[in-house]
């Protein structure tokens, strides 16, 4: 059955339309964008600094590390940290290639590590005496592969020192084989993706590193609320170490600025001798505390002891 509107219903319905009206142009002006669920769960900008953070302190130790290992120049720089399928990551790595698994602890997780094997060649011709010339891309022999396992567990040692404040250990496992690689993890899945730029005298070339959800999602949670927010003391705690704090001894002293003598006079120092510091008689003498100076004070005494009067501000001393 149709319902035919009375003229006092038509006119509230328009009111009540031109109210929300209204309401809508007092607001800021806003935009409907069509949402893309593809970017759903990419790094913000706050996870994105955190990482890189972490990471810079990895790629300064390895730079050293591996620098002092191979008695060569050797940089490592990050490049790029971001969410992408795994199977995209896979599309990534070059045909002949060096790829390991990497467990991670406590998690029990398998992450993918991959080396250019570009790299290869000039880090083997260092460890076995050469200058470290590149050399023609092809398969490693066993000897070479052991090699790469070494730098491999390196890098793991390196990523477990700077990724402590997520409680994460990097344990190097063994190198995979393309076909084998795809077996770590689903292919579809979203992995966190960390890619480097590594830098020798005669060659350069790319270590990427794949992380599953898991671990990405856990590693996110961490930075963002544990390790990248400052954790703050209770009231209670704060105020016992503030009171403990002031029961800490320090080391205090009132002396007058360092001058030179020659040796001759302090060898023929005798009792009785007046020794001339060659400073002039109206120089205040520095209160020291734990051997950094804070101020200008003058010795006086106070009953039975020894005492220094302030003279001067210790913001405003100059030493």
């Amino acid at each position: 059955m149709e319902k035919t509107l009375q003229q006092d219903e038509i006119d509230a319905l328009f009111e009540a339309a031109r109210a929300v009206s209204v309401e809508a142009g007092s607001n800021e002006e806003r935009r409907v964008m069509a949402y893309n669920f593809s970017s759903a769960g990419q790094i913000s900008t706050d996870q994105l600094r955190a990482i890189s953070m972490l990471n810079d302190l990895f790629a300064r130790n390895l730079t050293h590390n591996l620098a002092a290992w191979l008695r060569t120049r050797f940089q490592v720089n990050l490049v790029s940290a971001e969410q992408i399928p795994f199977n995209e990551f896979l599309l990534r790595i070059p045909e002949i290639s060096y790829v390991a698994s990497v467990r991670l602890e406590p998690l029990g997780a398998l992450s993918v590590l991959q080396l250019d094997l570009a790299l290869a060649p000039p880090i083997i011709d260092l460890l076995l005496g050469g200058d470290g010339r590149e050399g023609p891309l092809r398969e490693l022999t066993d000897i070479e592969e052991a090699i790469l396992g070494s730098v491999g567990e390196i890098i793991c040692r390196e990523l477990t020192a700077a990724w402590q404040p997520v409680s994460l250990s990097f344990n190097f496992e063994r190198r995979q084989m393309q076909t084998q690689i795809a077996r770590v993890m689903s292919v579809g899945e979203k992995t966190l993706c960390l890619s480097f730029e590594i830098r020798m005298p005669h060659s350069s070339g790319l270590l990427n590193l794949a992380f599953p959800a898991v671990v990405s999602n856990t590693i996110l949670r961490r930075l963002t609320s544990d390790w990248g927010r400052r954790r703050r003391h209770t009231h209670e705690t704060r105020a016992r170490m503030d009171a403990s704090a002031r029961r800490i001894p320090f080391g205090a002293c009132l002396q007058l600025s360092p001058v030179r003598l020659a040796a001759t006079v302090l060898e023929n120092l005798k009792p009785g001798a007046v020794l001339r510091l060659d400073v002039p008689a109206n120089t205040m003498p520095e209160w020291r505390v734990a051997g950094q100076f804070l101020a200008r004070a003058s010795a006086v005494r106070q009953g039975a002891h020894r005492a220094a009067r302030m003279e001067s501000r210790m913001e405003d001393a100059e030493p």
